[in-house]
């Protein structure tokens, strides 16, 4: 079987962690968002993929070349502007079996869910139901089959919506060939199915379990909890001094040393050839990348810090995602609740989103240096290339390559 997986987007209400990398590069629990499918689908014996990138695709094509080390093939074809997921799978004709699914590549699906997809002969839509089906397409069914689906309605009328996962044959590219540009300005293959509807095609609805989206940034620590949950050993590749104190589950890399007086409570993952300690607090549900050093009297907790980002003096960073190479000056503190306790909005692409969360903290993008005693109200966004001056208070959205002081 082979599977067509969409990587061509930025992810840009994933900002700033998609300024430097396409979205589906961004790490859960230690590994891109694209690799754990592409585990879940070999496990489901699916080993045949074509990749349609666009977006910085050259970190994706650097790190998974050819499929090898997974055991898969990868084929890829570049979609030179992202005019939709009609269009993507248009690009991709060229290389398409009679028979293939198509997924997003920006969400994880489990392999039991892949395998009865491909249980019937039949194309299958697979649905999810959630608590905000506003924010995607709404699907109406009759009899167990498609009917209609509405794309962001304003009152949706259910709560189970299209999760981006579907079975098809090759007699879709006809109705995709019959595909308009949409309101939005792309052919969107919700429409493409519309049509084949219409001309008498059916589709399956299969409910699936396992569906992991990740629309926002702070929807990264929800997936990085819910995989690390799925940890049930221990494995210490590296060193651990005496005096240091692991609980629960934690993974450790080749190369990382744990030093005295390092306390940490899993479900946690390390990195390879990271430094951790002496005497520091590391919380459940927090993954850290390669080459990191988490330093004297730091707290880390339920966050998620990228390779080649120190952490070194200090600190206290919770509920956070940190990008890869940025240093925290002594005293560098992440706030990540409200003084009143309330729900956490942020500003994305000029809105004010709710995070759902009591507790967030901040997102920081690639290459952020702090100066001694920074503080990091909750909430904020930073860009990449940032620099922030010593004593500096920080909150709100701080753009790229900014200089506070």
């Amino acid at each position: 079987m082979q599977a067509v997986i969409l990587a061509a987007g930025e992810g840009t209400r994933m900002r700033p962690l998609t300024y430097t990398r396409p979205k589906v590069m961004l790490p859960v629990a230690n590994m891109p968002i694209l690799e754990h499918l592409i585990i879940e689908l070999k496990k489901a014996g699916i080993d045949d993929l074509v990749f349609v990138v666009g977006y910085r695709d050259e970190k994706i094509r650097e790190y998974f070349e050819d499929g090898s080390r997974w055991g898969v093939k990868i084929n890829y074809v570049t979609q030179r502007k992202q005019l939709g997921t009609a269009d993507a799978l248009k690009s991709a004709s060229h290389l398409l079996n009679d028979e293939f699914l198509m997924l997003n590549g920006d969400a994880i699906v489990g392999s039991e869910d892949f395998k009865r997809i491909l249980s019937d002969n039949a194309m299958v839509i697979c649905v999810k139901e959630v608590p905000n089906p506003q924010d995607f397409g709404v699907v109406e069914i009759k009899d167990g089959k498609i009917v209609r689906i509405l794309e962001k309605p304003e009152k949706p009328l259910t709560n189970l919506i299209n999760a981006g996962v579907y079975y098809f044959k090759k007699e879709i590219l006809g109705a995709i060939d019959k595909t308009p540009l949409s309101k939005r300005g792309e052919y969107e293959i919700t429409d493409s199915i519309q049509i084949a509807i219409n001309e008498g095609y059916e589709f399956r609805a299969v409910e699936i379990n396992t569906w992991i989206d990740v629309g926002y940034p702070w929807d990264l620590l929800k997936a990085n909890e819910e995989l690390l949950k799925k940890l049930d050993k221990s494995e210490i590749k590296g060193e651990v001094e005496e005096g240091a104190h692991i609980r629960g589950n934690v993974i450790v890399g080749d190369g990382t040393v744990i030093r005295s007086g390092a306390y940490i409570v899993g479900p946690v993952v390390i990195g390879e050839n990271c430094v951790i300690g002496p005497n520091c607090f590391i919380r459940p549900y927090t993954s850290i990348g390669d080459n990191c050093h988490i330093g004297a009297c730091v707290e880390i907790k339920n966050s998620i810090i990228m390779s080649n980002t120190n952490v070194p003096h200090l600190n206290y960073v919770g509920d956070s995602i940190i990008g890869e190479n940025c240093n925290f000056g002594a005293g560098t503190k992440i706030a990540n609740l409200r003084l009143d306790s309330k729900e956490i909005y942020v500003s994305v692409k000029g809105k004010k989103i709710s995070t759902g969360r009591r507790k967030f903290g901040a997102v920081v993008g690639d290459n952020v240096k702090t100066g001694i005693n920074v503080s990091i109200n909750v909430g904020t966004m930073i860009g990449n290339d940032v620099f922030i001056g010593p004593h500096a208070m920080v909150e709100g959205n701080v753009e790229p390559f900014t200089k506070v002081f």
